[in-house]
């Protein structure tokens, strides 16, 4: 039974108490928000960078603008060369990093499997049979 004048009844909320909501998708917006009015507009950014990220962007770039570069005929000027010999560098070194990533995952892969492999039982066995397809050379053409 509720008191006679229950909507006056006081609500006490100590910590740790009460209705709890939780968001549990990333928020970025922090990110774009943090965008200058001059500098562009945050929502366009954040579309463009769920299409492809800065670094997928710049690497097309990179990549589009060292092929042009190795092409264009006839001497480039001191401070072009000097240029692309600097583009040319950091592409290499991002490379190099990626490569040292993706063998760190690689390595990291084989651990937990061998992990698993070794306490052996149906688990090992259910992954083994959907791994298997995934290491076949893939289809050509």
């Amino acid at each position: 039974m509720y008191p006679w004048l229950w909507f006056w009844a006081p609500q006490v909320h100590l910590p740790w108490s009460g209705d709890v909501a939780q968001r549990i998708d990333p928020t970025t917006h922090w990110f774009f928000q943090g965008i200058r009015p001059g500098a562009g507009h945050a929502r366009i950014e954040e579309q463009a960078f769920d299409v492809a990220s800065y670094g997928k962007q710049l690497g097309l770039i990179t990549e589009l603008l060292l092929d042009v570069a190795r092409r264009s005929e006839g001497a480039p000027s001191p401070e072009a060369a000097e240029a692309y010999g600097k583009l040319a560098d950091i592409a290499r070194r991002i490379e190099a990093i990626k490569a040292r990533e993706h063998s760190l995952d690689a390595a990291l892969l084989e651990r937990q499997l061998r992990e698993v492999q070794r306490r052996g039982g149906a688990d090992f066995e259910q992954l083994a049979a959907r791994l298997r397809p995934l290491l076949e050379p893939p289809p050509a053409g």
